[in-house]
């Protein structure tokens, strides 16, 4: 079983714009991929295989003066790029057979997407150093907040850039399913007023009372409140203490 875990990255300068690189070269590959194929389908050809694309998107266009910058970044976001192409063709052909839920056809990616990512598989040689950074091919050392152990040795990261300039590093690790132990124990339960619940068992289980512990952590915070002007005073209601009209008792108007 694949589980994933994301954590919050925090690139400097010089790495936020290697990142940049990253992002922009993935989406032309992306996009030049996907009007390869959509030319080709219009043409009423057969549909260009990745690994002919990757030679001529990738390989071919790095030595060219247009695309030269190619080389710029990692060849496996590159690739991967391709990858996330054929999984969208095949989500989308899937939900047309009815194999699973329905989805749009494969759309061209734009630089003002709310999400921008990239992903680095094993061949791609990143690694977390003994310091905790995430080491990047042709980016660097960024320094990652764990908030948790991995269980496991990752087996991708996939770094994403989301709408409000946050930078995130999701992992894929490989986890064996935790299974419990088959019971024939039966518990009632059984839900009061004095307790949240009560177990068959005699098992007792006290309220939450999130709304107590709330009031109480704010009068922590919020301290002392002065007695000022304009604050009712106890057994005062908030129409109490007005002068009233001497014009036989009633308001003046």
């Amino acid at each position: 079983m694949q589980l994933r875990y994301s954590f919050r990255l925090y690139p400097n300068g010089p790495q936020r714009a290697a990142l940049a690189r990253a992002f922009g070269c993935a989406r032309v590959v992306y996009n030049h991929a996907l009007r390869a194929r959509e030319t080709a389908r219009a043409a009423g050809e057969a549909f260009p295989k990745t690994g002919d694309l990757s030679k001529l998107l990738i390989t071919q266009a790095k030595l060219t003066d247009e695309r030269a910058w190619l080389g710029e970044v990692s060849a496996v976001v590159l690739q991967q790029s391709l990858r996330d192409l054929d999984a969208a063709y095949r989500n989308f052909f899937d939900g047309l057979k009815g194999k699973r839920p329905r989805m749009g056809a494969p759309r061209f990616k734009s630089r003002k997407d709310n999400r921008q990512a990239v992903r680095f598989t094993a061949n791609a040689r990143w690694k977390i150093t003994a310091c905790g950074d995430l080491s990047l091919p042709k980016i660097g050392d960024v320094r990652v907040k764990w908030s948790r152990s991995l269980p496991s040795v990752p087996s991708t990261v996939t770094v994403i850039k989301d709408a409000a300039g946050r930078y995130f590093a999701s992992f894929v690790v490989a986890t064996e399913p935790v299974t419990s132990a088959e019971s024939d124990r039966v518990v009632g339960i059984d839900l009061g007023l004095g307790h949240f619940a009560v177990l068959s068992d005699g098992t007792k289980i006290d309220a939450p009372r999130f709304l107590r512990r709330a009031e109480k952590k704010l009068a922590r915070t919020a301290g002392p409140q002065p007695q000022g002007e304009g604050l009712e005073q106890p057994g005062q209601g908030p129409h109490q203490g007005r002068p009233r009209s001497r014009a036989g008792g009633r308001r003046a108007t």
